[in-house]
């Protein structure tokens, strides 16, 4: 297991893992442009006819574009933070990123980590929703839930407020597939979490899909590591493969290694069992 971790703010909660089974129902979505980021995937999701779901999108501008970057917290309420806004004069062109989409005190709200170009060449970080505008359309591969809503809440032990997974009613449409909604906690090693999950459930085809989250810096199959403390990563559907953006918003690429990738703050996954 890695010797890597933080220390949080507040005590150490169980489950380590919080995890919800439901449906995830494969939707293909456009998100209209004009709109800022959290009311396209608002309305889109909606008229789709779901209240929770997990996003994948590819492609498309968006302009104005605002994000931020993992950093160092400025005191001791937090293990790590965020760095000031960043916002290019010309926006961005998106080249892939997950979302996670809920409600945060009642009201629509997302989290998105991505990975696009800029004037100042290739990055990636964690994209700002109200203040991000879509410039162009942009198609998104959703997973729309049953059985599983996603709210972001305070969270004592890392004082931010964090998407977790909790018990909603719903029967599953037709097509819709069996799914796992993951919290995994800080300092779990995200792999074994993931597999833990897997095996408890009996997933024969198990995918993640819109999922992501953070870690404490990274180890890849082969050799590579990212050595920063606080990283944004999401989950490029390839297995264990992740995009991850270190604290400059340098953007690394590999399979995780198992036992070697604990979690900073959260991660958040969607399982769905694609046999």
């Amino acid at each position: 297991m890695s010797p890597r971790r933080l220390v949080q703010p507040g005590l150490a909660l169980a489950p380590r893992t919080e995890l919800v089974s439901g449906h995830a129902l494969p939707l293909a979505l456009t998100l209209a442009p004009g709109l800022s980021l959290l009311d396209a995937v608002t309305c889109a999701v909606h008229a789709a006819g779901f209240d929770s779901a997990t996003l994948e999108l590819e492609g498309g501008d968006f302009a104005p574009f605002s994000y931020v970057l993992p950093a160092p917290a400025p005191d001791d309420t937090h293990a790590a933070y965020y760095s000031a806004t960043h916002t290019p004069p010309a926006g961005a062109r998106l080249e892939r990123g997950c979302i996670t989409f809920g409600r945060r005190a009642g009201q629509p709200w997302l989290h998105c980590h991505a990975v696009w170009q800029e004037p100042a060449g290739r990055r990636g970080g964690h994209v700002l929703p109200e203040e991000t505008v879509l410039a162009t359309a942009i198609p998104a591969r959703a997973w729309g839930l049953t059985g599983i809503a996603l709210v972001s809440e305070p969270d004592p032990e890392t004082n931010f407020t964090i998407f977790r997974p909790v018990p909603a009613a719903g029967s599953p449409l037709p097509g819709a597939r069996p799914a796992l909604a993951l919290r995994i906690r800080p300092n779990e090693d995200a792999a074994s979490a993931l597999a833990a999950a897997i095996g408890r459930h009996g997933f024969r085809r198990p995918a993640l899909r819109g999922s992501l989250g953070s870690l404490i810096g990274a180890r890849f199959e082969g050799g590579g590591a990212v050595e920063d403390h606080a990283t944004e990563m999401f989950f490029t559907g390839n297995g264990l493969g992740v995009a991850l953006a270190d604290m400059q918003g340098r953007v690394h690429e590999g399979m995780l290694q198992s036992g070697e990738n604990p979690v900073c703050i959260t991660i958040e996954a969607l399982l769905v069992d694609e046999a």
